[in-house]
């Protein structure tokens, strides 16, 4: 069950960075002003740091300080990754639809 929080994690990571890019094409051929997609986009990333969190957790709690140890830089830069691609691609669909 656990193991699944990194696939959601994923998942949500990937829907976080799509749904910007659909706003914006969309908007292109619709002239649509629909900024639904800008909150669901931040949805999707804050759950998906949330599950990042609740692994390292996991980990804490049944003692396993060495794989914690092994991916807690690597989980730190994706996050960061994460949170900063996925601003930025909402900052650049907010402003392109005006």
């Amino acid at each position: 069950m656990i193991s699944f929080l990194m696939l959601g994690s994923l998942v949500l990571s990937l829907i976080a960075w799509i749904l910007p890019v659909v706003s914006l094409k969309r908007y292109e051929k619709h002239n649509n002003r629909n900024g639904i997609s800008f909150f669901m986009s931040l949805g999707a990333c804050a759950v998906s740091l949330c599950f990042q969190i609740i692994y390292n957790n996991h980990l804490v709690k049944i003692g396993d300080l060495s794989a914690l140890l092994d991916t807690s830089g690597a989980s730190t830069m994706a996050s960061v990754v994460l949170l900063i691609v996925t601003i930025i691609l909402n900052i650049i669909a907010l402003f392109a639809r005006g």
